[in-house]
This record gives structure tokens, sequence and C-alpha cells, in this order.
């Protein structure tokens, strides 16, 4: 049986995933790292899809195997995080078409907006071409797109 509970919640279509920051997530002076946001977010995307029952692995043993991509993301920081904080990385999709997903993802300190991001992700086949979004994935995200 699945640990949910390192999968996160879901709190309405808003995906919520708790991450402690440990050293390794920092430089020298205990902040955070600004790249690691990115595993931060990577994360909460993956755990998102895993909690709706969209597997990678699933996903990549198709006859023709595909994988989500990252094709754009824009990221503003406005707050560090520190060693031993504890974070939470919200993730919304707001539009699904063809290959794309589009939404924002946010990552939050007691309640405060550290990050914020845009991000399109979109569906591959492992020699880089775009992919429709397969009609089983596409259901399973139905009720978490606005």
């Amino acid at each position: 049986m699945p640990d949910t509970a390192s999968m996160g919640r879901f709190d309405g279509k808003v995906h919520i995933l708790p991450v402690r920051v440990y050293y390794e997530d920092t430089d020298v002076s205990g902040i955070v790292y600004h790249a690691n946001y990115l595993r931060f977010m990577e994360r909460g995307r993956s755990e998102f899809l895993r909690l709706a029952g969209i597997h990678h692995m699933v996903m990549l043993a198709n006859a023709e195997p595909i994988a989500w991509t990252i094709r754009r993301l824009e990221i503003e920081y406005a707050k560090p995080a520190r060693l031993d904080d504890n974070l939470e990385i919200h993730t919304r999709y707001r539009t699904m078409s063809g290959a794309r997903l589009t939404g924002e993802q946010w990552v939050k300190r007691d309640g405060v907006d550290l990050v914020t991001a845009k991000v399109e992700a979109a569906i591959i086949t492992m020699t880089g071409k775009p992919r429709r979004i397969p009609e089983d994935v596409r259901a399973r995200l139905e009720g978490f797109v606005d």
C-alpha cells in the first residue's frame, strides 16, 4: 500500500506537498540555493500526477513511450527559505490542450509566498516529438484543471 502522506494532499484543485529544507538544499549561508526550488516544484508536479492516478513509469511502458517535459517555466523569487524550514509546494493546473498542460506553482512558508512560478508542461515521445495528452491521462486530469 502506497504511503500517500508522502504524496501530499489536494485542497480542492490545488495539490500541496510538504517539504523540509535540508542542509543539502542550502548554500553556505543556510539559504536555499535558487535551483533547488526547481527540484521542489518538480516533486510537487510529480506527486500531483501520482495522486491523480497518473504514473510516469506507466507512460514510459506504452507501445510508444511518452513522458512529460517542461516547455516553459517563469519563476519569481520573493523571499528566501532557510535550513530546517517547513515549506509547502502548491501546484495548480489551469489549462489542458493538445499536448500541453499549463499551471502555476508557489512555495509557501507559514502561509507566506516565497517563490511563484508559471509552468507549461508537454507530452513528448522519446525522440522529442510532441504527442497529444492520452485520453486516459486527460480523463484523470479533467477534475483538477480550471
